[in-house]
């Protein structure tokens, strides 16, 4: 079962060709164990919603997001 926190990223990723991976961040939990849905706040779109994570979804913790996001500027400054 999917857990996250409060800061925790939801992946979404594209499941045809041109379809784009999403990122959003858990803003708030309903459940105390961390279980879904999560209100999470989208980057792409700065909209806000309820998500019940389906089987193309992942929870990044936020940790492991900030270091996906440093290397990512790291590679576009080379």
């Amino acid at each position: 079962m999917v857990k996250a926190r409060v800061g925790d990223w939801v992946v979404v990723e594209g499941v045809t060709l041109n379809a784009s991976t999403r990122r959003g961040q858990v803003v708030e939990l309903r459940h105390a164990d961390g279980s879904p849905p999560y209100p999470v706040h989208w980057v792409d779109s700065d909209m806000r919603t309820l998500v019940f994570p389906g089987p193309d979804a992942h929870v990044v913790s936020a940790e492991e997001e900030a270091r996906r996001a440093a290397a990512a500027v790291d590679a576009t400054a080379r």
